[in-house]
Formats: structure tokens, C-alpha cells, sequence
């Protein structure tokens, strides 16, 4: 039997939220599930190893519509192109009749997909949760996890000399918009805070969008800059492990945020300016809203409201 499952959101965050599903899927038929997923959700990079994943197959469509898969012609390329992998059952994790039309025409014979034509207003985990419960009776979902061949995890390990022996902190202090990244001065009031108590060493994740770099310029640029390495030069594949080995993680509501959790390490989520849910989904999210707040959403605006003694707090009864 082979099953496709489809989830065609942008983004490595929304990917990394739907793995749950995912895996959910392929424990139901015991074997693991090829997926299609858009080129920039970077799946390749950080499901590779995940061994409930089998051939990760890239929906090539983009906001300009000039994708091998968009347009009527791109449908016909993606109908050739699942009908030449003879999948017997194909879950689609939207309500686009574009897709469902696709996979009939792939000839595919079971089609399970979200119900047709209710985009709207549909919840990013409850909704995935009742597709499943409803169209093949499951109920019980992990936690997102992501797996690294041990091999190449201690390859990098050693590469980057990272001592055990100390508390080591991922900082994800990027973020995909200027409302979600908290400044640096927060991230530093933390970081001395905790070196007070800790010996720490800290990873400083982000993107090299400019402003993104000025936040880990300031970082870097500190009293603690001694303490940071930057992993902003490297792949995705590559920071998994040092991810992976930290003892904690604090994260604006980044990929990193997604990473980290689903890598099994407690992550302090920081959450400005989206629904909660994005920061809290994983039993390892802990989430820090904006003083003055009981909860957060788009246009929270809350990055300056966040208080490094609440990181503080909850990192300590997190490495304790």
C-alpha cells in the first residue's frame, strides 16, 4: 500500500505543526507515508531522517503562479505526476476542490480529504484532528517529532566542540515578521539573569533578514557575546543537532520555535503578535505572553511587553 498525504500551507512552522497527523497516519497503516509539501516549508532538510516519512515530494507552486504545478497546465503535470506513483489512498489536509480533482484524476481510489468549499475559520490542530477522528477513527496524537540519524548528529556535535557540561541555550531570536521578533535588549536582560546562575552557552538562531541581523549583531556585540555562537551560516540539517543537544530553547514564534519542541527540547515560546495556539500545541512549548495580556493573537503587538523575569522563571523550573 502507499498513502500520500498532502499539506500545502507555506512555511516550515505549519509543517512541523502537522507531523503529529502525519505520523498518526502512518502508525494507522504501519508503514510510513510519502508527503507533498511546498519548497518553502524545507521539509528535505529536517524530515529526511524521520522514519514515519518515506519520499518527500515538493508541490512546486508560488505567489506568482509561474510553478511547474500552478495554472491548469501545472495540474495536469502534478495529475502525470501522482498517477505515476500508484498511490492507493491520499489524504489531503485542505478543502481546495483543485486538489481533490487531482488526486481522482491521478487515479488514486480513496481520497480523504477536509470538507469541500470550508476554508474558513478553520483551526489549525482541531480541525486536522477531527478530519482524522471522523474519516478513519483517530483519536490519539503525539507530539510533532522530528528524528536525526545519530551518525551525522555526532558528527556535528564534534565539529562544534559543544560541552555538555554546561547549560547550553538555543536563543531562536529571529522571526518572519518585525512584529514576532522580540528585541535584543530582552534576550540580553535574560541572558543575565540566567548566567547568574547557570554556566551557559548560548546558539543564536535566525534568519539573515536585515533586521534579523541587527537584533543578533547587538546580541553578539554584548557583555555575554563571548558566551554566543551564531548558526545563522548554517543549513537547517546542520543546527538539528546542535538543537537537539541544547537543555533548553528560547524562541520568538520562529521555525525554531517548531524545531526545537518537536526535537524534543523544552522550549520557552515568546509570543507578540500570534494565536497562542502557534506556541503551545507541543507538551515542550512553554509560552511567555506580553505583561498586561491573558491572551495573544494577530495584532497583539506585545514584543516590548515581554519580560525577561518570566523567561527567567520559566527556564529555571525547566533545567531544575
Amino acid at each position: 500500500m502507499k498513502i500520500l498525504v498532502v499539506q500545502n500551507r507555506k512555511g516550515i512552522g505549519d509543517t512541523v505543526i502537522f507531523l503529529p497527523f502525519i505520523e498518526a497516519i502512518s502508525k494507522r497503516y504501519s508503514l510510513p507515508v510519502d508527503i507533498l509539501v511546498r519548497e518553502n516549508s524545507k521539509a528535505e532538510q529536517f524530515l529526511s531522517d524521520t522514519k514515519y516519512i518515506n519520499n518527500i515530494y515538493i508541490l512546486d507552486r508560488n505567489d506568482q503562479s509561474t510553478g511547474s504545478h500552478d495554472g491548469l497546465f501545472g495540474a495536469i503535470n502534478l495529475i502525470k505526476k501522482l498517477k505515476s506513483k500508484n498511490f492507493d489512498k491520499i489524504f489531503i489536509f485542505n478543502s481546495s476542490l483543485r486538489f481533490n480533482l487531482i488526486a481522482k484524476l491521478a487515479g488514486i481510489k480513496e481520497v480523504f480529504q477536509y470538507p469541500l468549499f470550508r476554508k474558513k475559520k478553520q483551526h489549525i490542530t482541531e480541525t486536522a484532528k477531527s478530519f482524522l477522528r471522523d474519516s478513519i477513527n483517530i483519536k490519539n496524537f503525539s507530539d510533532s517529532k522530528i528524528e536525526i540519524e545519530k551518525k551525522y548528529a555526532n558528527q556535528i556535535i564534534t565539529k562544534f566542540n559543544l560541552d555538555k557540561s554546561n547549560t547550553n541555550i538555543l536563543l531562536g531570536i529571529g522571526g518572519s515578521g518585525p512584529t514576532k521578533r522580540i528585541p535584543a535588549k530582552i534576550f540580553i536582560k535574560f541572558m543575565e539573569k540566567i548566567v547568574e546562575n547557570k554556566n551557559c552557552n548560548f546558539y543564536l538562531a535566525t534568519g539573515k533578514d536585515k533586521e534579523e541581523q541587527k537584533i543578533l549583531k547587538e546580541i553578539i556585540d554584548s557583555k555575554f557575546g563571548y558566551l554566543c555562537t551564531s548558526l545563522d551560516n548554517l543549513s537547517i540539517k546542520n543546527i538539528l543537532p546542535i538543537i537537539k543537544n541544547c537543555d533548553a530553547a528560547v524562541c520568538n514564534d520562529s521555525s525554531f520555535s517548531h524545531l526545537s519542541a518537536a526535537l524534543g527540547v523544552n522550549t520557552i515560546t515568546l509570543m507578540a503578535d500570534t494565536p497562542l495556539i502557534y506556541g503551545s500545541y507541543n507538551s515542550k512549548m512553554h509560552p511567555v505572553i506580553p505583561d498586561g495580556e491573558t491572551n495573544v493573537t494577530h495584532n497583539s503587538r506585545g514584543k516590548d511587553r515581554i519580560n525577561p523575569d518570566r523567561i527567567f522563571e520559566k527556564i529555571i523550573k525547566i533545567l531544575d
